[in-house]
């Protein structure tokens, strides 16, 4: 998949060479990091981190061991470079997690607010990760409450049961823990990190069925959120979540967000929307409902006032 491009930069040098690399140019425009940034657990995240250089540097899990990425981009060229037992397969699942599989096809702002942001944002694709599990845990740990204390749980729960990064990496960066790690966790240090009992439970029994989420990757997003939902504490919300990362669903639509509903009315009829009316509008953008979403993000639009009722989600 390496392509001899007319000379780009090369990618900053790292103190190890990597057991596997690839060079890849997709087909369509993408920004690489605006299409990972939606991956990414706030700055202090230990599995997702963009060094000084522009390099953004993930850990991940593979069939074959852990793997350390690191990507860079020039131009329309991306450098996918990783080191550990997981190597291999984690530059071979690269360009899916650089959207390589995001099919915009058929889509149609018809919005000028949406088409402003289609036209400023012409890389954005959407990601796909293929690790149901990690995705369901951080979306677990973000129900019911601020980002900024779900990405503090993830740092402290991540950090403390991590295993060491492979190859080199960022300071403080480590492996996404193992669901043994997960379905071990107590409830003292559940607390330490600020997680109530209920999602802590959440957790650890998707912990305890973490090979059968694994196999949902390749199957249907209406599949995938039929089966997330047969677990306790699993609801649309946390399901949709879990598509739009593990699967890079373009129309997984995260009823029960906070903002979402109302950020969405605010823009497309001049008020905020409950959930029931964000539905409804959003059915002439199927199947890229989740596309729309983004888009609104990377405008930056969630700045506008919020005025609708925070809701619980699950």
């Amino acid at each position: 998949m390496s392509r001899p491009g007319d000379g780009p930069a090369p990618p900053p040098p790292s103190p190890a060479e990597p057991a596997a690399q690839l060079v890849w140019e997709p087909t369509r425009p993408t920004d690489l990091a605006l299409t990972l940034s939606r991956l990414q657990h706030g700055r202090r995240d230990p599995t997702h981190q963009t060094s000084p250089d522009g390099v953004v540097w993930r850990t991940l899990n593979t069939a074959a061991g852990p793997a350390t990425l690191a990507l860079h981009q020039h131009g329309r060229v991306l450098t996918c470079r990783a080191w550990g037992p997981g190597a291999e397969p984690a530059v071979a699942a690269a360009p899916a997690l650089l959207g390589g599989e995001d099919d915009p096809t058929g889509f149609e702002p018809r919005h000028p607010v949406l088409a402003a942001a289609h036209h400023r944002f012409p890389g954005l694709r959407l990601a796909r990760t293929g690790d149901v599990f990690e995705a369901l845990v951080g979306a677990v740990l973000s129900q019911r409450v601020e980002g900024t204390d779900a990405n503090a749980a993830w740092t402290r729960l991540v950090t403390d049961l991590g295993a060491p990064t492979p190859g080199p990496a960022p300071p403080g960066m480590r492996v996404f823990p193992s669901a043994r790690a997960w379905a071990g966790l107590d409830q003292a240090a559940w607390r330490r990190a600020g997680v109530d009992v209920r999602r802590a439970a959440t957790v650890q029994a998707a912990a305890r069925v973490q090979p059968a989420l694994e196999r949902l990757a390749g199957r249907s997003g209406e599949q995938v959120d039929a089966a997330l939902r047969t677990l306790q504490g699993v609801g649309a919300w946390t399901a949709a979540e879990v598509r739009q990362r593990a699967l890079g669903d373009a129309d997984a639509v995260s009823v029960g967000d906070f903002h979402l509903a109302a950020i969405t009315g605010q823009v497309l009829a001049g008020r905020p929307f409950d959930d029931a009316e964000m539905v409804e509008h959003l059915q002439p953008w199927r199947p890229h409902r989740h596309r729309v979403a983004r888009l609104l993000y990377a405008l930056g639009i969630e700045s506008l006032p919020r005025r609708a009722p925070r809701r619980p989600r699950a």
